[in-house]
């Protein structure tokens, strides 16, 4: 019986320590150190070598009985039924920064991807050499990259283009960003931020035109900063479509908006800060001054009985990243955007 004294359990790693698990024995076998119809250690033995729970290693045999890759015989035990395994997938995933609609990108990824790859997280907080470092350390060591190149300053494109090119093409998928310098990769899933508000708004320019006067409020100095595009299409639209219209960076404490103003708010701070104001005001929301709110998330379904938002699908774009590496097909996406009517505008 193989006593598995050398398996890598990362307390630290963002996989799940089950998934592990099963990723090192299917190494150990692909490498011959366990041979066919060799037992497997008990889910006791196992669990008191790692300091794992018992329910951590049960799992993991249980996914490797359902791979086809073990055999459990009733009384005896785990034996290793099949050595030319599948070989995980392993993903890395270098998000800009944490947030609840980065989350449901990632928790759509690992989903999809279940079973069939290892998926890990990693934060370069919107800084380019942070972004170019953990690129660097770890581009050897995954099948597939997706990024999401959004950073504090926007003077990285010779470097970006050079950082990214040492990458296989095949290998790379951009996510929630079109790199117009950087041609090519092998999957592109993406929000057009100019066009995607432009097209939005003029798609509902009935429901919009309620309040003949805009104001967008787009934080400004931010740590993680919103894409400027998001402005230019607002302005865009504005213009147009001859609305009055304003930009301010923050909704103040004592921020109200009066008769006949329309607010659209970037931040879920800057949403929140603004309900509570305008509960101070007898005006009524969505009858006589509107606020849409960017980029839906559950509590906005039934916030003051439903915030009107402007968003793209994060949980589609996180379905579509799996599935091209599921499919072994990248694709250029743009993903969808649109308004969504809960009548407080």
């Amino acid at each position: 019986m193989c006593h598995l004294s050398d398996l890598e359990i990362k307390n630290g790693s963002r996989t799940p320590k089950y998934k592990q698990v099963v990723s090192e024995i299917n190494n150990k076998i692909e490498k011959g150190m366990l041979l066919f119809g060799e037992k497997l250690p008990s889910i006791n033995e196992l669990s008191e070598n790692y300091l794992l729970s018992r329910n951590t290693v049960e799992k993991a045999y249980i996914q490797l009985k359902e791979s086809g890759i073990v055999d459990a015989v009733k009384g005896k035990g785990y034996y290793v039924k099949n050595t030319n395994p599948i070989s995980k997938v392993r993903v890395m995933l270098l998000f800009n920064k944490l947030s609840n609609y980065k989350k449901i990108i990632y928790d759509t990824i690992t989903n999809e991807l279940e079973g069939r790859a290892d998926v890990d997280l990693f934060i370069f907080n919107a800084e380019f050499d942070l972004f170019r470092k953990l690129l660097i350390q770890n581009r050897e060591n995954y099948h597939y990259f997706m990024v999401m190149p959004h950073f504090r300053s926007e003077d990285h494109a010779n470097q970006l283009t050079e950082l990214l090119s040492s990458l296989p093409k095949d290998k790379l998928i951009i996510l929630d960003k079109k790199l117009e310098y950087f041609k090519n990769p092998f999957g592109n899933i993406y929000q057009d931020f100019k066009m995607d508000i432009y097209d939005a708004l003029y798609e509902n320019l009935n429901l919009i035109k309620k309040f003949q006067h805009l104001i967008l409020v787009f934080p400004d100095g931010d740590p993680y900063p919103y894409p400027k595009e998001i402005l230019h299409g607002f302005r865009r639209f504005c213009v147009f479509n001859n609305f009055e219209f304003e930009i301010i960076n923050k909704v103040s404490e004592d921020f109200r908006p009066m008769k006949g103003e329309g607010v659209i708010t970037i931040s879920d701070d800057d949403l929140i800060t603004l309900i509570k104001n305008m509960r101070r005001s007898t005006l009524k929301m969505g009858r006589e001054y509107g606020i849409i709110s960017y980029n839906d998330l559950p509590f906005k379904e039934i916030l003051e009985n439903g915030i009107t938002v402007l968003t793209t699908d994060f949980e589609k774009m996180g379905h579509m990243a799996a599935e091209m590496i599921l499919d072994k097909e990248g694709r250029d996406i743009k993903n969808p955007f649109k308004l969504i009517d809960r009548g407080s505008y």
